[in-house]
């Protein structure tokens, strides 16, 4: 089947397998998307692309086996949240590809959202494994680049055929795509070591207009949120949780709210450049985010609604290479008062901190205030100065095996977002 075009026929597939594809790709294409504008970078935005044509076969697929699998009314409304999800992840596919359509067909975009990106992604780049290079022909495990060098390969292209989180027995051959994202210094090394040049990175830039600045931190915290919705979302679903589909709303909720805070500022900032309509990008971000945020909402809407969890995507989600774990910081414990850099939380275990919910009366440092939005209730995408304190509760996504080990180094109970606690 070629994802680029042609046509699509029926044929008996694994709806399961189908699913946990569609999330693993429809995550991958947030990160790759935002990571094109923040870069710059026209490769990574024809990856998107590449990627959105084979989310357009995998929903197809879905949808066929879904509507071959209803014979009867019960069967329908057991099927309706499934179709949901198949359908949120294609929007989010779409938004994407939008996104990636600002880079490529220069719609316009302020040199003040290369400013943003210290703080709204760590570095991603594409880098084609050279035939010469050293990287090629070893497993990640054996590379032990996370490790070493705070470098994930998140992401392997093969011909015309996709990796989407490859683990540690995935091994890399010369002419591989990959895709690689961790600090600079890391990603600047793990690059040169895969195609024998030096990385390049982008030239920084200092925004002159206020409310510009204003308006692009609105998008890259509406980014960040849409993204953590997503993961919530899928949380949800697995665990069939109510109260976390709940927060999946609140957070659609706060995205709407800095949407029109940032058509505010793109307005009042219009009046003062140069040149307008190239402010377009900006605002094709925006509305390309806010669709994102309205996805995760479907994705938990048979949660929300009393549906339940069709057995079929609890499995798919479950097989899914990533899974998230909520812990809490138990009072007095060697975890309250310290950073998540003291903690070394990403080095030691593999997972990543997505977010850290404080209660409504913790004490917000000016920076935290300015990334959470008016309620101050969570943390998005906490970093190592983040100090976790006694109540706190944080979100944390990575692998199985990382999710034990951070079981390991908290103690107590998990507060239900394990396989510990089915």
């Amino acid at each position: 089947m070629d994802p680029t075009g042609g046509d699509v026929e029926y044929e008996p597939v694994s709806v399961k397998a189908v699913l946990a594809e569609m999330k693993d790709t429809a995550e991958l294409l947030i990160d790759l998307s935002f990571s094109a504008v923040l870069h710059g970078s026209d490769d990574v935005a024809r990856e998107v692309l590449d990627l959105e044509a084979r989310m357009d076969v995998l929903q197809l697929q879905a949808r066929m086996s879904l509507l071959m699998a209803a014979r009867s009314p019960e069967d329908a409304e057991q099927l309706a949240p499934v179709l949901g999800v198949v359908g949120a992840a294609e929007k989010i596919s779409d938004a994407a590809g939008d996104i990636a359509k600002v880079i490529l067909e220069d719609i316009g975009l302020p040199d003040a959202m290369r400013a943003a990106l210290p703080e709204a992604v760590e570095t991603l780049v594409r880098a084609e494994l050279a035939a010469d290079s050293p990287l090629a022909g070893r497993t990640l495990a054996d590379l032990n680049l996370e490790t070493d060098t705070g470098v994930r390969v998140i992401a392997i292209r093969r011909g015309s055929d996709w990796i989407t989180n490859p683990d540690r027995d995935t091994r890399l051959e010369a002419g591989d795509t990959t895709l690689l994202r961790g600090v600079e210094e890391g990603v600047a090394d793990v690059y040169e070591r895969a195609t024998g040049h030096a990385y390049e990175p982008p030239d920084p830039v200092e925004p002159d207009i206020e409310d510009l600045e204003r308006a692009v931190d609105s998008i890259v915290l509406m980014k960040n949120m849409s993204e953590l919705g997503v993961d919530l979302a899928y949380g949800s679903v697995l665990f069939d949780s109510e109260d976390v589909a709940e927060e999946v709303v609140e957070l659609e909720a706060e995205v709407d709210a800095l949407q029109s805070r940032f058509e505010a500022w793109t307005l009042r900032a219009a009046a003062r450049v140069e040149d307008p309509v190239s402010l377009r990008g900006l605002v094709h971000l925006a509305n390309a985010t806010e669709v994102i945020s309205d996805a995760a909402v479907e994705i938990s809407e048979g949660v929300l609604r009393g549906l339940g969890t069709h057995p079929v995507v609890e499995q798919a989600v479950r097989e899914s290479d990533e899974v998230i774990v909520r812990r809490t910081v138990v009072p007095g414990s060697e975890f309250d008062g310290v950073t998540l850099g003291d903690r070394q939380v990403k080095t030691e275990t593999g997972m990543r901190v997505i977010a850290v919910r404080r209660p409504e009366d913790g004490e917000r440092s000016e920076r935290e205030s300015r990334r959470t939005g008016s309620d101050g209730e969570w943390i998005i995408q906490p970093g190592p100065t983040t100090e976790l304190r006694g109540g706190d509760v944080f979100l944390a996504k990575g692998t199985r095996s990382g999710a034990k080990r951070l079981a390991e180094l908290t103690g107590g109970d998990s507060d239900g977002w394990d396989d510990s606690d089915e």
